[in-house]
């Protein structure tokens, strides 16, 4: 068997046995299969496609292809939850705590940043100190001792999939599904959830553009977690405009600290509570979503669910400090403040436009070397709906050090996102809610 001929199978349309698929995915990790063959066949998967089959192979050969976690010593529910990426997508660094402190035990493997949506991990590693990567044993003690763990990928849990990762960043092949199927899926089981809960993101900010695609990617994900064995809830959510007020992973913790302070923006809660509200069932501690959202608002009034949040922090190296002294973040020390250029209302902010300012600032990456500056991004003042007088302020631009073509480039896109309409727009549900997928 040789790459060069799965490869020339792909291209052509065919579909693959189980065996092409784990040869694939065994090469990659021994050598014999080269990073540029990989990059070629996942482009003609792009073109090609994978079928339900197929996919679940890949899925299967990325659990395979390292250690499985077993807490079944610790607690017999284990949650985690995953979403498909988006922009201003904090939702992790919230619910997790949030999950924690109402006696969920959460298991949570996050990624980094791909293509302009932000990733987890680099979100909490702007806190001073915090250590994301880590070890299988360290990262089952932490949630047998506070109740939750926050960890990159480590070498041993879906370690293909940690290559091919990098690989679509940089290649162009971010937006399949069945390469997101299998990415996201794989990552759930082997990190040892038996209560999965995904957020399907459509829109201009995220890889799924319409509700209709993102319907056909979670009903994918459920299927294919059926044939691994695995119960799957979906939820699809929209990412017209970007979630929550700050986008740059600084300012994306501090909005996080924030909503468990009570402080919060309408749509990141709806968001919060909707994926909470599923895994507090599936739990059995809350019966309905009424209870659930009861227990949901009293966990963030009583503070339990911030000091949750900071015990993670501790856990992980990282000061807790940050959460009453946000100067310990390294928030971008130039600014710019974009204005309304007329009265009326804010009829669309393309969250894909915020999110391209974003990168150019520096708050993301063009390829997997590069390094990012956690304090690049923006505070939007404006959302869709609200109405605005001319000279408001829209948003603000934060930065540190980069070439002046970049921040006019940056402001450009900034104000390209914005547009204005004389009447009130009608609202947009954040969370498409056609749930006979969900069976």
């Amino acid at each position: 068997m040789r790459a060069v001929d799965i490869i020339q199978k792909k291209k052509e349309g065919k579909a693959h046995t189980k065996e092409e698929i784990d040869f694939l995915i065994k090469g990659l990790m021994d050598g014999t299969v080269e990073d540029y063959q990989m990059s070629s066949w996942l482009m003609a998967v792009c073109f090609q496609g994978l079928n339900e089959d197929e996919t679940a192979y890949m899925t299967e050969a990325f659990i395979n292809s390292g250690e499985i976690l077993d807490f079944s010593d610790i607690s017999d529910t284990v949650a985690d939850k995953h979403s498909t990426g988006g922009v201003g997508d904090k939702v992790t660094i919230i619910l997790i705590p949030l999950l924690a402190a109402l006696g969920v035990k959460c298991a949570k493997l996050s990624g980094r940043g791909l293509g302009y949506t932000g990733g987890t991990v680099d979100k909490l590693e702007s806190i001073p100190n915090f250590k994301c990567q880590l070890e299988d044993k360290d990262f089952k003690a932490q949630i047998k001792n506070i109740g939750a763990a926050i960890s990159a990928q480590t070498p041993n849990l879906t370690p293909a999939d940690g290559k091919i990762y990098a690989l679509r960043d940089v290649t162009a092949t971010v937006d399949n599904k069945s390469l997101i199927c299998a990415s996201v899926v794989s990552k759930k089981i082997a990190s040892g959830a038996n209560i999965i809960v995904l957020d399907v993101k459509y829109g201009s900010g995220a890889f799924i553009k319409t509700k209709e695609e993102a319907r056909e990617l979670a009903d994918l994900m459920i299927r294919t977690g059926a044939k691994l064995n695995r119960k799957i809830e979906a939820v699809i959510s929209s990412m017209e405009q970007p979630l929550g007020t700050h986008i740059g992973n600084s300012l994306e913790v501090i909005e996080s600290v924030e909503f468990l302070k009570g402080n919060y923006n309408k749509d990141l809660y709806e968001i919060v509570f909707e994926i909470a509200g599923h895994t507090l069932i599936l739990a059995k501690i809350a019966k309905d979503f009424n209870e659930a959202k009861a227990m949901i608002d009293e966990a963030i009034k009583s503070g339990s669910a911030l000091q949750k949040l900071k015990e993670i922090i501790k856990a992980q190296g990282g000061n807790p400090d940050c959460t009453d002294n946000y100067n310990l973040f390294n928030v971008g020390k130039n600014k710019f403040e974009l204005k309304a250029e007329k009265e009326g209302y804010i009829a669309k902010l393309d969250a894909l436009n915020i999110a391209k300012a974003c990168k150019l600032l520096g708050a993301g990456r063009d390829k997997k070397t590069d390094s990012i500056d956690f304090g690049a991004g923006c505070i939007l003042h404006k959302k869709t709906g609200e109405k605005i007088k001319k000279g408001d302020t829209l948003l603000t631009l934060y930065w540190n050090d980069i070439l002046p073509q970049k921040i006019e480039e940056a402001k450009g896109y900034a104000a390209l996102a914005f547009e204005y309409s004389p009447v009130q727009p009608e609202a947009e549900p954040i969370i498409y809610r056609e749930k006979e997928i969900l069976k």
